[in-house]
């Protein structure tokens, strides 16, 4: 057990200064980065894409990368709003960590983006306890996945600055509560704001990027509790996971972006790797996080 403990600290450690070295990196270049969270099928590609839509609109310089175990669907679709989108697949990791974000932007990010915004890999859990750099950590939550997500998953709701309900236009249907959802919302992250949005009727589109722009002009996020109570409760599991599978390390898309696979793979002429890695993730609070 305590072999465990330690390599989870080991590895969250890490981690935070990987982070912390990138944010400093990019925010020296006038860069801020947005991660979203939320459980899959929440509806965060339909809202980002408008967001980048606006935010083109608006003429902010910002690009997207977005993380999943398989396929390039969601950055064909963010491609869509003309903004540099770039997929990264994580050949099963459930969650992207600092050193990989750096990775993919080296060469990639344009000079003068604004903002980056980072869809992570659909899941609470694993990605709730890495930061990746973030000025703004926003936390997804559809009216059709129940009110009491936040209960359920209090890591990642607990160090959010910010929480976004979709779908909204099916809250009837669904007879969503949302006082009950507020209320679940305060008690893990007390004093963090709830804003309701539905892509189909537009409403509440435009708030992800207003809040992003106000924190990469100098305004303080939300900081929640569960940030500022380091060691309040951590749990970890850890498995190794050695496999070996077939894939080029980086090809094109269509609509002009680009598709990239984990740093750190080797691959020889007939297009096969093989290679171990720790498959190690935490719902735990991170010992640093902004």
């Amino acid at each position: 057990m305590c072999r465990v403990v330690d390599l989870r600290q080991a590895v969250l450690a890490k981690n935070d200064a990987g982070a912390q070295t990138l944010r400093a990196e990019l925010t020296a270049r006038g860069t801020a980065v947005v991660n979203i969270l939320s459980s899959p099928g929440s509806g965060k590609t339909a809202l980002l894409e408008r967001e980048l839509l606006l935010a083109r609109e608006r003429s902010v310089p910002v690009a997207a990368l977005t993380a999943d175990l398989a396929t390039e669907n969601d950055a064909v679709r963010l491609a869509r709003s003309g903004v540099p989108v770039k997929q990264v697949l994580t050949d099963g990791l459930c969650h992207l960590e600092s050193a990989m974000l750096a990775g993919h932007l080296r060469g990639w990010l344009p000079d003068d983006t604004r903002l980056l915004f980072v869809e992570n890999v659909g899941n609470l859990v694993c990605p709730a306890s890495y930061d990746l750099g973030e000025t703004l950590r926003v936390v997804l939550a559809s009216v059709t996945e129940g009110e009491d997500k936040p209960l359920k998953y209090p890591t990642a709701f607990g160090l959010a600055h910010f929480v976004v309900v979709t779908k909204t236009d099916l809250a009837e249907a669904v007879d969503f509560d949302e006082a009950a959802f507020r209320s679940h919302v305060e008690r893990v992250n007390p004093g963090v704001e709830v804003v309701l949005t539905s892509v189909r009727h537009g409403r509440g589109v435009g708030a992800i990027l207003d809040r992003a722009l106000a924190a990469a002009d100098g305004a303080p996020p939300h900081v929640p509790v569960m940030a500022r109570t380091a060691d309040a409760h951590t749990h970890a599991h850890v498995h190794a996971d050695t496999h070996a599978h077939a894939h080029p390390q980086a090809h094109p898309l269509p609509g002009g972006h680009t598709h990239e696979h984990p740093p750190g793979h080797s691959h020889g002429q007939t297009g096969t790797h093989a290679h171990a890695r720790p498959d190690t993730h935490a719902d735990a609070v991170p010992r640093t996080h902004p």
